[in-house]
């Protein structure tokens, strides 16, 4: 099993908190995890249709056949029983009895909100980074480690990447879009999905967006939304020093896979990738994913952002940090351009104190240019899955 960096928060948390929460999207790995840090608990896979029965017809005698604790898989398939743990693990709370997963981050925080709020230390597993996929040799292609994307099994397995991706997407994601929503036209859905790949790191245009489809801009406001829940995509809010206007202005969406994307916009090799017009917008959205697989395995705040102002000035990436703002413009080329920090230089006036200037591109070249730091990829990934030092 390849070393995931989030190992180490889970075992704390299962020394503190009678019941770990872990979510992430399906084919993340939270199921190989959370049997290889705790062999000594029993595992029940809620998606078997015996054991759901029993554990929605039944959940009280269900949680005491487990009295001393399981592994329960895809829990929010079985929402009956978040009341009976809470009511067993304040009898009993002794740290690390249950340890819950779920595919489903709508219902399943809905229901610990619920039930467990105090209870449960929550923890959200995303697919791997470069350094949990590739270890300490990084990849040596850039387009072909970003158009292969970061599902485990496909690393795991080694299997064909397009391959894999087209049955997830046939499979988890058509039947766990029909549990969260009732999606009568899933033609128009799919349509919806690919037009998001599309437009993957992009402001998003809700009535744009609809109009493409021929659904109302409510529909697609809900569908997003979906998208969202099921960790498909992730909305990345606006930066203002005006906390109102973070909430009400247009976030940026990025998909959470790149190979994912790749599969979605018919993209079957690594080079027709590298040739192709969206490829700077497909790299932004693997770097975007690189920070916010660190910001999730090393449980720190969401502080991730873009930048753009009424003069359409704009920045990839704004990290909000303690110690003053970090901007990360994001560029595809291997070779650094002269005019590439230059409006990087001049939004930097915009943001409090001194921030930190770094433009992350798809060369090898390590080099400061006037305050400006231009980092490769790979250290950019290096940094970010390592969790060895700040992005």
């Amino acid at each position: 099993m390849n070393e995931r960096t989030i190992a180490p928060k889970i075992r704390a948390y299962a020394t503190r908190y009678p019941v770990v929460t872990m979510t992430g999207p399906r084919q993340s790995g939270k199921t190989t995890l959370c049997r290889a840090l705790f062999p000594d608990l029993p595992y029940v896979n809620l998606e078997s249709p015996v054991d759901r029965d029993w554990a929605t017809s039944d959940p009280a005698g269900f949680i005491r056949r487990y009295h001393d604790g399981a592994v329960l898989d895809e829990v929010q398939r079985a929402p009956e029983l978040l009341s009976v743990i809470q009511v067993a693990v304040d009898e009993d709370p002794r740290p690390g009895r249950f340890i819950l997963t779920g595919s489903q981050n709508f219902r399943l925080r809905a229901g610990i909100s619920q039930s467990l709020a105090g209870r449960t230390a929550l923890a959200t597993l995303l697919p791997f980074s470069v350094r949990e996929a590739y270890g300490k040799n990084p990849p040596t292609d850039l387009w072909e480690t970003v158009w292969r994307g970061f599902f485990p099994r496909i690393h795991d397995k080694g299997l064909p990447p397009m391959e894999a991706i087209s049955f997830y997407v046939e499979t988890y994601l058509e039947r766990d879009i029909r549990d969260l929503l009732n999606v009568r036209h899933f033609s128009d859905f799919f349509r919806f999905l690919r037009l998001c790949a599309g437009r993957t790191a992009q402001t998003l245009n809700a009535s744009t967006l609809a109009a493409d489809v021929g659904i109302p801009p409510k529909t697609a406001l809900e569908w997003m939304s979906i998208l969202e829940a099921g960790y498909i995509v992730r909305r990345l809010p606006p930066w203002f020093a005006n906390i109102r206007k973070r909430l009400s202005k247009s976030p940026k969406i990025h998909f959470l896979d790149t190979g994912l994307v790749c599969c979605l916009l018919g993209i079957q090799t690594p080079e027709q990738l590298r040739d192709h017009p969206l490829r700077g917008a497909i790299f932004a959205t693997f770097i975007v994913g690189e920070a916010w697989k660190r910001a999730c395995n090393l449980a720190l705040p969401d502080t991730l952002f873009h930048y753009r102002d009424g003069q359409q000035r704009e920045i990839d990436l704004v990290e909000d940090r303690s110690g003053g703002a970090r901007l990360i413009e994001i560029k595809s080329g291997e070779t650094p351009s002269g005019d590439w920090d230059a409006s990087l230089r001049r939004i930097a006036s915009v943001f409090p104190g001194s921030p930190d200037l770094r433009i992350v591109y798809g060369g090898d070249s390590r080099q400061i240019r006037s305050g400006v730091e231009f980092l490769p990829w790979r250290d950019f990934c290096r940094e970010a899955g390592g969790g060895l030092s700040e992005i």
